[in-house]
């Protein structure tokens, strides 16, 4: 029995190391070439999560909340009235920038009303176009008016601003002063 043991270690490692002596040539796959696409440019460049925003036309800048998740902006407003022109559906309110007490009177053309989803209700807002300077660009965007009291900042930036114009990094703040 030992002898049939050993003749069949010896002859698996016979086998063993004649497949290991072979030369195996490795043909290498030909992969198609595949575009890639540049980044686009982003002309406010990376921002952090609190940016100064000049709503037009007021003088002083307001901190503005950066929020990614956020689809529309808003802004705060107080002694909202709406009314008709023209057979349109006007809205007038006022701004006021709490930090310095800089006070602006708008009357705007409602673009649409839209529902802003909470946590325990859902809340009626009118939408508004907003003509904002953010860093070096004027924008003319959608913001939904809203009393934002209880927030912190009176602005809030979203993605309909944010989009193809800034990289947002919140380890950041005040990148565009």
């Amino acid at each position: 029995m030992r002898f049939i043991e050993k003749f069949f270690r010896l002859s698996c490692l016979c086998i063993f190391a004649c497949s290991c002596a072979q030369e195996q040539t490795v043909v290498p796959e030909i992969v198609p070439a595949v575009e890639v696409k540049m980044p686009t440019s982003h002309p406010l460049g990376i921002i952090g999560e609190v940016e100064p925003i000049y709503i037009l036309p007021m003088k002083t800048p307001f901190e503005a909340r950066i929020d990614t998740g956020a689809e529309s902006s808003s802004i705060d407003v107080e002694n909202v009235r709406q009314f008709e022109r023209d057979g349109e559906k006007w809205v007038s309110f006022t701004v006021k920038n709490e930090q310095n007490g800089e006070v602006h009177r708008f009357e705007k053309k409602i673009e649409k009303t839209t529902t802003i989803k909470r946590l325990h209700k859902s809340e009626k807002r009118v939408v508004v176009m907003m003509d904002v300077k953010f860093g070096d660009q004027i924008i003319n965007a959608n913001f939904s008016l809203a009393n934002r009291e209880k927030f912190e900042y009176q602005v809030l930036v979203g993605r309909n601003i944010l989009t193809g114009r800034a990289i947002v990094d919140t380890s950041l703040s005040h990148t565009l002063n």
